[in-house]
């Protein structure tokens, strides 16, 4: 019997997003589970929808969509990534060695995306849990306008450590606006001013800790940060009031 490539290396160069995706939904299905994807030049939608126990590492930078409705994949991505990181993604875990585009995590499910540097804006909008499934993002820079916006359920921890814009604030405004679910830690102060309608914040306590600090290992973990230099500081837990914000904006019937 042949002996079946479990490995693969593709240059994607200047291959059509459509061509590359297809070569690597046929290579799974031939039993293929790690993948190392070189010349990345914003191809994308990679691992869409793939499920299982793969693996990709990518050099350059994939394009949007990554990751989309993916069940179990593992993606390093060993630079930059462009907007929709996550999209709708049920599991898995997904590394960012730069910064990342907007719309991270956008109705993400599960899984993990842990970000070394700064994010763009609308990060973990309309982000929820599901059943067992309690997403989480790490932000290890600065987070653009609307973080959490609409936010349901899951965890986003934004450090404002590793940025490329030290005077900018560690989040733009209204974050969290809309938010009726989930929590926010904010790794030192987070200004009242910056917070969106019907959010309170306040330190986060042991129990929060205990969840900081198991996050902060994987992430540091993963990305070869030191896990002790950013538990140094004090966190800030930042909650909606009401799972339902605006009910009185409703006419009841």
């Amino acid at each position: 019997m042949p002996v079946k490539i479990k490995q693969k290396t593709l240059t994607a160069g200047r291959t059509h997003y459509r061509q590359l995706n297809e070569e690597i939904r046929e290579l799974v299905n031939k039993g293929v589970t790690d993948f190392t994807i070189k010349q990345c030049t914003g191809q994308r939608y990679i691992a869409t929808a793939l499920e299982g126990d793969l693996s990709f590492d990518i050099y350059g930078v994939p394009g949007q969509d990554l990751g989309a409705f993916m069940r179990g994949p593992r993606i390093h991505i060993h630079n930059n990534a462009q907007d929709g990181v996550g999209n709708t993604m049920d599991d898995g875990r997904v590394i960012i060695d730069g910064i990342a585009g907007d719309v991270i995590g956008y109705a993400m499910r599960g899984g993990e995306i842990f970000i070394r540097g700064d994010v763009g804006y609308r990060v973990g909008i309309h982000m929820k849990a599901y059943l067992e499934h309690q997403p989480k993002i790490v932000i290890g820079g600065k987070a653009g306008d609307f973080l959490g916006e609409y936010m349901a359920g899951g965890i986003i921890l934004l450090l404002g450590m590793f940025s490329d814009k030290p005077d900018a604030p560690v989040a733009g405004r209204n974050l969290g606006t809309g938010m009726h679910g989930g929590v926010i830690y904010v790794r030192g102060e987070m200004p009242e001013a910056q917070l969106g309608p019907g959010l309170s914040a306040q330190p986060a306590d042991e129990e929060d800790f205990k969840i900081i600090e198991s996050l902060v290992e994987d992430y540091a973990k993963e990305l070869k940060l030191d896990s002790k230099d950013i538990l140094s500081d004090n966190f800030v837990k930042i909650r909606p009031f009401s799972h339902r914000p605006y009910a009185n904006l409703y006419v009841p019937c």
